[in-house]
């Protein structure tokens, strides 16, 4: 998606403190930092509305000299120059959107709320200008003419095309109403996700009884005990909704009562009667995105959205679903009947929970498989698997990665590492932000500081990434021992990062991951296949205290259990699925008086819909959904399960060769797909890649549904 355009939907900034003269402002300068970096140690909140105002002003000129232009309107003059506009104004979104995420603060979120309508009325003074499309369709108009390369004929399509669909086609008076519909989506969705973080980071579970603490892995009660001390409660426990908490409290604790507290306070977080209210925040949404599509000519929101997928059709991405939700939802009613037996056989009576799931998985699996998480994660210490990615791309492409002290961090746990090709040239600059806390939102991502592109003077610009995570912590005595799921999506972020690192395009706006949604996550989910292959283990999967690698009969196990609790897992997944494209299939709006009601009322047609088993609740509900309401994937959640159909094809490419590390293979995924970025239409880059379309048995067969 077009620079211009992302400011309608990413999360929006705001008017703040003053600021000190513009020469104290290090985004009004050129970056005097190693590499190019944002210089981190300069940058202070002050700084942001300033830089922000000034960026608008000095795009809207740009744009305004395109119009200006007495000469003909040529690719170079109008798609170019459009193109290359904005470079102050991308700049300080970049770090104040990561900023946001990563580093929030009362303040952050102050400047973002009041900043939200001037850039949500600036993306639009571009995209609905009259003047400025009719540059643009004069040059598209001669698009045969033109003797473009490839990559030039793809940017004026694409700009072409994200005009139109934001409505530059549109009679005044509508136009006038999507510049209102944009700009309230723009503050709705900003306020989802703070009210979700807000949620999260307010809600604490204090224990003061040992004897509640039975079940637990020693490395949570150690976590808790420590967070306990920092807020000066000595002898007391403390757990919170933040997932290297809560996830280990459901697996392991054996006091049900405080297992049930914990879950729904885990999944009722923005559904309670406070501040944090977003039942009528994402009804509102709903409804504003049921408008702004059938204004736009379309029967519902997903049909707009996925109009620009690989995908292509709510009916594709529905049939697609059903022959996965099949399988899945037939596994997990037999894996629920083996969990309520086995509570049967503790000598309860009561009937298997949704806060009872992970607990009794958790104790199947280390029945059937002898496998004890907290015995597995001692393998996982953070900076050597980190290592051990580093070797596999070493492996694979020949990267290499050097730390470097000398380059300006945002946080002081931030580590930093210079990315340089086998014969030591460099590819750019990678941030890694690992643990939770207050300032940061949950989950993980792959984000940039600069994209990589050539620039206007043809000088190529080397990208800056970064990683965030909310892994677990080190304690008081141990380092940072990552679960089995936090390693893998160690493995999945990096892929992103990779996606961002290597690309090797011409135009910002196509370069790394500006690609569909339903594309974006294959060069993310292939690389968890490497987490999981033995061979390739055994180089990372080292203990923490005596260096010694794991056990083959421990690796053995962990790759039987690979299936388990498939089910779960994936019926979880697609109930979030099916909620995402239930609110984004809708035709009419919820009525003013059913907003607070609307959340409830989806949630129920969409169980009764699809036969969902109450044992298992949606990964995401309404009121937590932030895929769904505040971070771009709405009508999209779908889009990790078909990526997930690509990325297990793909992994075939180097299965069929049997060697995993098969260079021939690797080196056609980076020029393929890794490099490409959005230059090429998804299908055909695959296929470039495979030599033919995707197939999905590779996918049931990685999760034990086939």
């Amino acid at each position: 998606m077009k620079k211009y355009f992302m400011l309608m939907i990413l999360p929006a900034l705001v008017l703040g403190s003053c600021a000190g003269p513009e020469k104290d402002n290090p985004f009004f300068s050129d970056y005097e930092t190693p590499f190019g970096v944002p210089p981190f140690d300069k940058v202070e909140n002050a700084h942001f509305e300033p830089a922000i105002l000034a960026g608008i002003e000095e795009q809207a000129a740009e744009v305004q000299a395109i119009i200006d232009n007495p000469e003909p309107a040529t690719f170079e003059n109008t798609i170019e120059a459009l193109e290359y506009s904005g470079s102050l104004l991308m700049n300080v979104l970049r770090v104040f959107y990561n900023y946001n995420s990563s580093l929030t603060s009362d303040e952050i979120q102050q400047i973002a709320q009041n900043m939200s309508p001037k850039l949500s009325e600036h993306s639009s003074n571009i995209s609905l200008n009259l003047d400025l499309f009719g540059r643009i369709k004069a040059v598209y108009e001669q698009k045969d003419q033109l003797n473009l390369n490839p990559e030039q004929l793809r940017l004026l399509k694409q700009t072409h095309k994200g005009f139109v669909r934001s409505g530059a086609n549109l009679p005044a008076e509508k136009q006038e109403r999507l510049r209102q519909i944009n700009a309230d989506l723009s503050m709705l969705s900003l306020q989802f996700g703070q009210n979700v973080l807000g949620e999260t980071n307010a809600f604490t579970m204090v224990v003061d009884n040992e004897e509640d603490l039975a079940g637990l892995p020693d490395t949570s009660i150690e976590a808790a005990a420590d967070l306990a001390a920092s807020m000066d409660m000595e002898g007391k426990w403390v757990f919170t909704l933040h997932n290297p908490s809560v996830m280990p409290f459901l697996y392991n604790a054996d006091n049900r009562e405080l297992r049930k507290k914990m879950q729904q306070a885990h999944i009722h977080r923005g559904n309670n009667d406070n501040e944090f209210n977003n039942r009528e925040t994402l009804a509102k949404m709903t409804n504003l995105r049921i408008e702004r599509a059938q204004l736009m000519g379309y029967d519902t929101h997903a049909d707009f959205s996925l109009e620009e997928t690989m995908a292509g059709s709510v009916e594709n991405v529905m049939t697609f679903i059903e022959q996965v939700w099949q399988p899945a939802i037939a596994l997990a009613k037999q894996e629920a009947e083996i969990l309520q037996q086995m509570v049967y056989e503790g000598g309860h009576d009561y009937n298997l929970e949704q806060w009872d799931w992970r607990y009794y998985a958790e104790k199947v699996r280390r029945e059937k498989y002898d496998l004890d998480e907290q015995v597995v994660r001692q393998y996982f210490e953070l900076n050597t698997v980190r290592d051990g990615i580093f070797m596999i791309v070493d492996k694979l492409w020949g990267l290499q990665f050097a730390e470097r002290t000398d380059v300006p961090k945002y946080h002081p746990d931030v580590q930093v590492f210079e990315v340089l090709e086998a014969d030591g040239s460099h590819i750019g600059i990678l941030y890694m932000d690992f643990h939770p806390r207050d300032s940061k939102r949950g989950g993980a991502w792959m984000s940039s500081y600069r994209s990589q592109y050539i620039d206007k003077e043809g000088r190529f610009v080397h990208p800056v990434i970064t990683i965030v995570c909310n892994f677990s912590p080190p304690t008081s005595t141990r380092p940072s021992l990552l679960t089995y799921d936090e390693m893998t999506t160690f493995f999945h972020e990096f892929g992103h990062a990779l996606h961002g690192l290597l690309s090797n395009v011409q135009y910002p706006s196509l370069a790394g991951t500006n690609v569909p949604r339903d594309f974006v996550e294959l060069p993310s989910q292939i690389m968890e296949n490497w987490a999981n292959e033995p061979e390739v283990m055994k180089t990372f999967a080292l203990h923490y205290e005596t260096g010694e690698p794991m056990p083959q009969a421990l690796m053995d196990r962990i790759i039987e259990s690979a299936h388990f609790n498939q089910g779960f897992a994936t019926v979880e997944f697609l109930m979030s699925t099916y909620l995402d494209m239930e609110y984004h299939t809708m035709t009419e709006p919820f009525a003013d008086d059913m907003l607070d009601q609307a959340s409830i009322k989806t949630e129920k047609n969409t169980i009764e819909r699809y036969g969902m088993i109450p044992e298992i609740h949606f990964r995401w509900a309404s009121t937590n959904f932030q895929h769904a309401f505040s971070l771009g994937y709405d009508a999209g959640y779908y889009s990790y399960m078909w990526s997930g159909l690509l990325d297990a094809d793909a992994y075939e490419a180097f299965r069929e060769t049997g060697d995993v590390y098969n260079q021939e293979v690797a080196k056609a995924f980076r020029e393929h797909i890794l490099e490409r970025g959005g230059t090429k239409e998804p299908m055909e880059m695959y296929i470039n890649f495979r030599g033919r379309e995707p197939v999905i048995e590779p996918l049931l067969r990685q999760r034990g549904l086939k």
